[in-house]
């Protein structure tokens, strides 16, 4: 069987490169984009070069960033701009090849199997789009070269500053096995502590653990743990999606409005479960008010802690809502009624979204039972702590609930994530 070329092509420091692209006076300056400049706490959605060197981070609060880095300079996201050349990029990938999967704004893996008899090899196609890239756009991309998606994305994230990584059958030994284990995609910072408390460090130490091992340490049947390990060994057949280009500008209007989180510790029963659900509902609520919109849908998804395997729900609402109790009620009922919430069914992580997004201006249906005016007298209660947050901080009002559970009662999650068709905007 032929030996597949892939390519995985992630664009450096994405949102902030495109400021600095498009706005000159700002460029080789220590530049961070958030999601509010005029607010405290507002969250770093990217940062330059210059601002990681002076040591800010993303998802760092605003007001942290600042007393990293003094004269950083701030600037709104500008999601419009950040499509274009997301689609600009794409177009650029499709002169080599139609097998191309978006994995975000910013990244996207390639198949170029097809193409080394027209191009040369996947080590110069590969410096061709990096010099297209930063000629044509100005932006520049690190790329990884393998077999395998795993890899190839391996490879882009140990260079992220303009390189070319190539990870081969004769190489991969040698550059990957001796990287720590949490560099290795989908295992997240609970995973890795998970292996580190076994003496898995590396990812050559994950290509060696036994089966065994994969039962005892994630439960079930040990299907996690034996992915992960065929991942470190590069066993990924997965394919690289065939892309269309004639849906290359994707529409990226809010379709929806979403917070996720893996708790502090397993959700062994429903008051476990409601202090999260009312803290991410609580954010999503209130970023909804912030975007003036209400929702017809709320969605839920959660994993299990034992296998991390999952399920999602939705629900219709009859009326829309940005309330955020009428959320969290919603979220509640589809989680009781999916599983049980008890410790064989602990979860581990949950998600919270709104769907289905209506603007405000359009009014509400008055119903039989008059329920309209209580609405409104909740939503004005609602902007009212709302302003209360913007000046004194998310942490200025609790609600009971949230409290129930000291570890986590003092997350800071308000900040939350916008969801558009193609997934989570990230950096």
């Amino acid at each position: 069987m032929r030996q597949r070329a892939i390519l995985h092509i992630d664009m450096n420091a994405f949102y902030a490169s495109v400021e600095q692209h498009n706005n000159p006076a700002i460029r080789n300056k220590p530049v961070v984009v958030a999601g509010d400049p005029e607010r405290r706490n507002g969250i770093i959605l990217a940062k330059s070069r210059e601002a990681k060197a002076a040591g800010v981070k993303t998802a760092q609060a605003l007001w942290e960033a600042k007393q990293a880095c003094p004269n950083v300079i701030v600037v709104p996201p500008d999601y419009a701009a950040y499509k274009k050349y997301s689609r600009l990029a794409r177009l650029i990938y499709y002169e080599y090849t139609n097998q191309i999967e978006p994995f975000g704004l910013d990244e996207a893996w390639i198949d170029i199997t097809g193409s080394l008899h027209l191009f040369g090899s996947q080590e110069a196609i590969a410096q061709e789009i990096s010099e297209r890239v930063k000629s044509e756009l100005g932006l520049t991309v690190s790329i990884g070269s393998s077999w395998n998606k795993v890899f190839a994305k391996l490879g882009s994230d140990i260079d992220p500053g303009d390189g070319i990584v190539s990870i081969t059958p004769e190489n991969y030994k040698r550059i990957a096995w001796t990287l720590p284990a949490k560099n290795l995609i989908y295992v997240g910072a609970a995973t890795a502590h998970k292996l580190h408390l076994s003496g898995i460090e590396t990812i050559g130490d994950v290509a060696h653990i036994s089966d065994t091992f994969c039962r005892n340490r994630f439960g079930g049947t040990g299907k996690v743990g034996r992915m992960l390990r065929a991942f470190a060994r590069g066993e990924d057949p997965s394919p690289v999606k065939v892309f269309d280009p004639a849906k290359a500008d994707v529409d990226y209007t809010i379709k929806g409005i979403g917070n996720g989180l893996t708790a502090p510790h397993d959700l062994e029963c429903e008051e476990d479960v409601r202090a999260l659900v009312w803290l991410l509902s609580e954010s999503v609520a209130q970023r909804m008010r912030e975007s003036c919109f209400r929702c017809r849908t709320v969605a839920v998804g959660a994993r299990f802690a034992h296998d991390l395997s999952g399920y999602s729900r939705q629900l219709t609402l009859r009326t829309p809502t940005c309330i955020t109790k009428d959320i969290a009620n919603c979220a509640m009922e589809l989680l009781k009624n999916a599983q049980p919430l008890n410790r064989e069914n602990a979860l581990r992580a949950i998600h919270v979204r709104a769907t289905h997004l209506v603007p405000m201006t359009e009014p509400i249906q008055d119903d039989l039972f008059g329920n309209t005016q209580r609405v409104l007298e909740m939503e004005r209660l609602e902007y009212a702590i709302d302003n209360l947050r913007r000046r004194f901080g998310n942490k200025c009002v609790y609600r009971m609930v949230e409290l129930t559970d000291d570890t986590m009662a003092h997350l800071d999650i308000k900040e939350s994530n916008t969801v558009h068709p193609v997934g989570f905007l990230r950096e």
